[in-house]
């Protein structure tokens, strides 16, 4: 009985608190945030470079791992894009915070996904990373973006 009970309050605890997600703010500002982040992973598993650069503000930074900070749209679709042959595939980003605070919010979690490289050759990969959104006009855009594998 006693292990039953340890298992019960084992696992409710994990799903409260192991894998919770906090929100704090304006509920149709997070949901568009929610959405945007979705629409990104889409962008990017479909090679879309042209909505890729409209998820950030035209003042945009991205601090990608190992690498210098790189500034402004077209710089970060050079980045983005892919060379001949490569894709990928089953981006996707999992919130753990979203934070609004006025006309700045912020995200960060875990994202993964997997590289296709014209071989065929498969590379999986896992990391950590925050977002500052600005609003610009009536979206939430990307300002900064940071990012770590794991």
């Amino acid at each position: 009985m006693k292990k039953i009970i340890f298992t019960f309050v084992f696992v409710t605890f994990f799903v409260q608190f192991g894998i919770s997600q906090t929100y704090s703010g304006n509920q149709k500002d997070i949901d568009q945030i929610l959405e945007n982040v979705k629409n990104f992973s889409s962008y990017v598993n479909s090679s879309n470079y042209k909505m890729i650069g409209a998820s950030y503000t035209e003042d945009a930074k991205i601090f990608p791992q190992r690498g210098e900070i790189i500034s402004g749209v077209e710089a970060i679709i050079k980045y983005w894009t892919l060379p001949e042959g490569v894709q990928t595939k089953n981006h996707k980003i999992t919130p753990s915070e979203i934070t609004i605070v006025g006309d700045t919010a912020y995200d960060y979690g875990h994202y993964e996904g997997e590289t296709i490289r014209a071989n065929g050759e498969k590379n999986s990969w896992k990391g950590k990373y925050v977002i500052v959104w600005k609003r610009v006009g009536a979206e939430w855009k990307m300002y900064l973006d940071i990012w770590n594998s794991i």
